[in-house]
């Protein structure tokens, strides 16, 4: 007797199977193979039939395999003109390819690579389409990570494109897939188009004027691959400091004219395939006028969304790029993050979220690893010395001049390192103490805004770069006779900001005590032991008098300060 699985009737195996195969074989379809509703039923019952089947299973699987694969070669070679979307089909059959390949011996790389090129490319807008492919993707990440690991790195932008056009509806799905975008490969060119999420839906919206809708027909171009090229030149640029050269850089049209669909930079924003290492957009006077007009036009639903998802998909990337790659990497995203610092969608909500995220990331590296900072001494050294271009850069020195005290400029046995940054920081403070003088002359009332802001983050800016000097003398002691001049001329100048010259004053008299100087100024990485030396991951065991009262200035009297001495030490 027939098992049931192989019986006759209305909703049987066989039944099924010879709707697919007649689909698959009628040129009346072959136009819009995906039109019949019916076909996607069939396709679902048969894969349901093979998982639920015990006995019969391989018999049923390969009975099926040559049935499916003739009708996914027939939707995945479907007319742009169909009307009917193939996505969710496609996907289905997909399902049983990687359900049941390993009893046919089919390799499911290439109909996975078909999908994305015939079908996803196409109807990445498609929100059902759309979804369904995220939760495909998720369902089987386990397989596809190990089985196919180069698959979603390569097209990553497309799924970049796919959560663009759709938006936060599917943003959950889309940040369970963003992981396994990350690879060796994709690495770097992902944190680029990850910030440039907002302006691909610019890009996407104006090819939606322009075009019509995004479903039924692919809008990449793609190019031929100039990653050899930029790899080396990153490479480059993160171990030496120099400058990676575009040579694309004055392409595309004039500022006053609208964005050209075959424009090199517009095409690299809409691209379907990871082709290696982004180009810089933000030198491309194309895209300069675009985001001119984007930003004196109003905010379309797509673009406040993306706006708000990109800050949520660079922490991610962080968090993962902290935990599971290596410093080599590191040491070539970090000139990156530190390169596009100032350069990103003028939206200051966006910009401030992504800043932080940035400055966040790079001294976490730098805690992670000390050693990166020597090996990127010359970035940093650049970026030090365009402190005052803007606002964004002066920031960002802020936080690298930290890094730079805070780590002893990667550690005690760093001394060449430590001598040429430490070098740096002082051209940094002469300069300001020689030129700008802070203003102090001018009468209350009589300054603008600006020049006020600027005074402010000047003084700021001396902070650090004072706090900075003062702790790299401790960790290194040879630089301590300079730093004493240094911190000396601050002291001395009458028209220093109060707040840089009381930080002069108290380091001067600190590095006086050695070993309560290097409880206080000295690295966390590599903190010494000695005399007078506070621990103070160990404070919860120490008793008060443990603490150098030098820290309490000298004060009478009640306390001064409202907090207990249990805020001061580290939590358990």
């Amino acid at each position: 007797m027939a098992s049931p699985e192989l019986g006759g009737g209305d909703g049987s195996y066989d039944f099924h199977l010879r709707s697919l195969s007649a689909a698959s074989r009628d040129s009346a379809a072959a136009a819009d193979p995906a039109s019949d509703p019916n076909l996607l039923q069939s396709v679902r019952r048969v894969c349901e039939m093979c998982r639920e089947a015990k006995e019969a299973r391989d018999e049923m699987v390969a009975r099926a395999f040559p049935v499916m694969s003739k009708l996914f070669q027939r939707c995945a070679a479907a007319p742009t003109q169909a009307v009917a979307s193939t996505g969710v089909l496609l996907l289905t059959i997909l399902q049983f390819f990687l359900d049941f390949g390993e009893a046919v011996l089919h390799d499911a790389d290439g109909s996975l690579k078909t999908f994305f090129r015939s079908c996803l490319s196409r109807e990445f807008a498609d929100p059902i389409v759309a979804e369904r492919t995220l939760e495909f993707l998720v369902a089987n990440k386990t397989k596809i990570l190990s089985s196919f690991p180069t698959l979603i790195p390569q097209f990553y932008p497309l799924l970049l494109k796919l959560i663009a056009s759709n938006g936060e509806r599917l943003e959950k799905k889309f940040l369970e897939v963003l992981p396994l975008m990350m690879s060796a490969g994709s690495f770097l060119p992902l944190f680029l188009s990850l910030m440039d999420l907002p302006m691909l839906v610019v890009a996407l919206e104006k090819v939606e004027r322009s075009s019509g809708t995004l479903i039924g027909s692919s809008i990449a171009t793609i190019q031929k691959s100039a990653a050899p090229e930029m790899l080396l030149a990153l490479m480059d640029e993160a171990y030496t400091g120099s400058a990676i050269e575009d040579s694309r850089g004055n392409s595309g049209s004039d500022d006053s004219s609208p964005l050209d669909l075959a424009d090199p930079m517009f095409l690299d924003l809409l691209k379907d395939e990871n082709d290696g290492i982004a180009a810089k957009h933000w030198i491309s006077p194309t895209i300069s006028s675009t985001l001119q007009v984007a930003v004196n036009s109003p905010q379309s639903d797509r673009l406040k969304q993306s706006l708000e998802m990109a800050p949520r998909f660079l922490s991610l990337y962080f968090a993962i790029a902290l935990r599971d790659v290596n410093d080599s990497l590191l040491c070539a995203l970090i000139p990156v993050v530190m390169s596009r610092y100032a350069a990103m969608f003028p939206d200051k909500v966006f910009s401030f979220e992504v800043r932080k995220r940035l400055s966040d990331f790079i001294l976490a590296a730098f805690q992670r690893s000390p050693d990166i900072i020597a090996v990127l001494k010359k970035p940093i050294t650049d970026r030090l010395g365009e402190a005052h271009d803007n606002p964004a850069k002066t920031e960002l020195a802020l936080h690298l001049c930290w890094a730079i005290g805070e780590h002893g400029a990667g550690g005690i046995n760093r001394k060449d390192v430590a001598r040429e940054l430490f070098e740096n920081l002082e051209l940094l403070l002469y300069e300001n103490l020689a030129t700008s003088r802070l203003g102090l002359s001018q009468e209350p009332g009589f300054d603008s805004m600006g020049a006020s802001s600027r005074k402010s983050s000047q003084a700021r800016l001396l902070c650090f770069v004072v706090t900075a000097i003062a702790k790299l003398a401790t960790c290194h002691s040879e630089l301590l006779p300079r730093a004493r001049v240094s911190l000396a001329k601050v002291a001395r100048s009458r028209t220093s900001d109060r707040r840089v010259w009381q930080r002069a004053c108290d380091y001067l008299g600190l590095i006086n005590e050695p070993a309560i100087c290097l409880s206080v100024l000295g690295p966390s990485t590599a903190q010494g032991n000695g005399p007078g030396i506070v621990d103070w991951c160990e404070g919860g065991t120490k008793m008060v008098a443990h603490v150098p009262f030098y820290l309490l200035a000298e004060q009478k009297g009640p306390p001064f300060h409202d907090f207990s001495f249990a805020d001061l030490l580290p939590a358990e």
